[in-house]
């Protein structure tokens, strides 16, 4: 007697670990549709569509890669948390009810993500990259790390400006850091942070404001020497 799988059998996710490592290099039929046409036929049937949702993958897995990046840099294992963050999507892309925030809902799966497995570890990182620029007051502060040959600037002042840099950043707390990630690195607008971060527009633009005067008064000796 012929047996079928009940509409309510676990969901399996085994075959991603392919399709993340080939979605990136072949192109699939679904290329041709738009962003928010691809998140549709994502959700049109009982679970995503393989094809739709490999193309998903490619386009959007530079952007889950920065991001784990810019909040983890030290993590060893940021690959495992993007194959979590795939899986988090796959099982509940359904309840996304607007396809064309598809990218800001993501960063939030991103991000809780992080802090789930930060508060798993019990111990405190460092989640803002040092190798973008960064702005304080319209002043914009190449914290770009040196290169470990010796330079022309490679020299004391150097040194002590990227050590004071980082401590810094590090003094930060963990809600200013990943506001100022996804602010300064992502290019978010406080309203998609608000979203994402669920807290108020007030509370965002508080943060980030304290955030900057607080990494302006640590470095401002450094910035004016």
């Amino acid at each position: 007697m012929e047996y079928e799988l009940p509409m309510s059998a676990s969901l399996s996710v085994s075959w991603l670990t392919v399709d993340l490592n080939t979605a990136q290099k072949t192109p699939v039929r679904a290329e041709n549709l738009s962003n928010t046409d691809l998140i549709l036929e994502c959700q049109a049937g009982f679970k995503p569509n393989r094809t739709a949702f490999a193309e998903l993958v490619r386009r959007y897995q530079s952007h889950v890669d920065r991001l784990l990046y810019h909040l983890a840099p030290d993590w060893q294992d940021r690959a495992d948390l993007a194959q979590e963050v795939w899986i988090r999507v796959y099982r509940n892309i359904k309840r996304l009810h607007e396809p064309n925030k598809f990218r800001g809902w993501l960063s939030r799966i991103i991000t809780n993500l992080f802090y789930d497995e930060l508060r798993k570890r019990k111990r405190h990182r460092r989640p803002l990259s040092l190798d973008a620029p960064y702005k304080i007051n319209g002043d914009e502060i190449d914290w770009d790390i040196a290169s470990d040959d010796p330079g022309p600037s490679d020299n004391l002042s150097t040194r002590e400006f990227y050590a004071q840099l980082q401590t810094a950043i590090a003094d930060l707390p963990e809600a200013f850091r990943t506001t100022i990630v996804l602010r300064e690195i992502e290019g978010l607008s406080y309203e998609e942070i608000a979203e994402m971060t669920g807290a108020s527009l007030g509370t965002v633009k508080s943060r980030i404001a304290r955030a900057r005067q607080r990494l302006q008064a640590q470095l401002q000796p450094y910035i004016n020497s």
